[in-house]
């Protein structure tokens, strides 16, 4: 699935002020990649997130998904926010299989998909556990299988990792990379963390301080086919670090 930014422009208005978070935002995800966003707190990055996927309406411009502009929600997009929202009250089948029970899909082909999901990522014998007797780590791929569940094309990732510590957080990161890849799913995250970014990305698009606009976009050719911790020990991963924070307003 493709995606294209065109000239977006989000305002937010109360009764007395108004503030503009997104200004002039053009860029393009191509289908099958991986797209990270980063920039100072409070530039915008959530919110662009909010509008591709249809929960936020922008001020002018549009987002186009294979060419057809974004009106709405829609199940052609999956959503994984900072904490993975798993019901501590349900099982993990439960809890994976909730978005195909909202849409009313739960048929014997899409059960069968989760099962070979869970299988394939290590989490078929704790079907019947409790979120709360996992670690964190599980809970994140159990929250991304439950996102890939419904089959979308393009996954929105909200600072998935931030709840997690460092080393969990870079094992996870691995983790998910890896299910992404596998499913081919195009991907589009945001994180304050440029290694992050560096580590699980075809591309990353820095933004500037309120009201974000695209900064710069950071082509990652070199990195192409590593995994997110192959490309921490790459040569050229520390020079992408450096070119990064220098392209970051950090005063604004």
């Amino acid at each position: 699935m493709t995606v294209r930014f065109e000239q977006i422009q989000k305002i937010f208005q109360s009764k007395h002020s108004e503030v503009c978070a997104l200004e002039d935002i053009s860029f393009r995800v191509d289908a099958g990649s991986f797209v990270s966003i980063v920039g100072p707190s409070g530039c915008g990055k959530s919110t662009l997130l909010n509008i591709l996927a249809g929960l936020e309406t922008p001020t002018s411009g549009r987002v186009l998904l294979d060419d057809v502009p974004v009106e709405g929600t829609t199940d052609r997009i999956g959503y994984m926010p900072q904490r993975d929202q798993l019901f501590p009250w349900r099982t993990i089948w439960g809890n994976v299989t909730l978005g195909l029970e909202i849409q009313k899909k739960k048929q014997p082909q899409q059960l069968q998909r989760i099962r070979e999901l869970l299988h394939r990522y290590g989490l078929e014998s704790f079907e019947k556990s409790l979120p709360s007797q996992l670690s964190g780590g599980m809970r994140q791929r159990c929250a991304l299988i439950r996102t890939l569940a419904t089959d979308p094309g393009l996954l929105l990732l909200d600072e998935p990792f931030s709840a997690l510590d460092y080393q969990t957080r870079l094992s996870v990161s691995d983790d998910i990379h890896t299910i992404i890849r596998r499913e081919g799913k195009t991907a589009l995250l945001v994180t304050h963390d440029i290694s992050e970014a560096i580590s699980m990305s075809d591309r990353v698009v820095v933004l500037t301080a309120r009201p974000g606009r695209v900064k710069t976009i950071c082509d990652l050719p070199e990195l192409a086919g590593l995994s997110p911790m192959e490309r921490r020990d790459h040569p050229m991963f520390h020079r992408f670090f450096n070119d990064i924070w220098k392209e970051l307003d950090l005063g604004g």
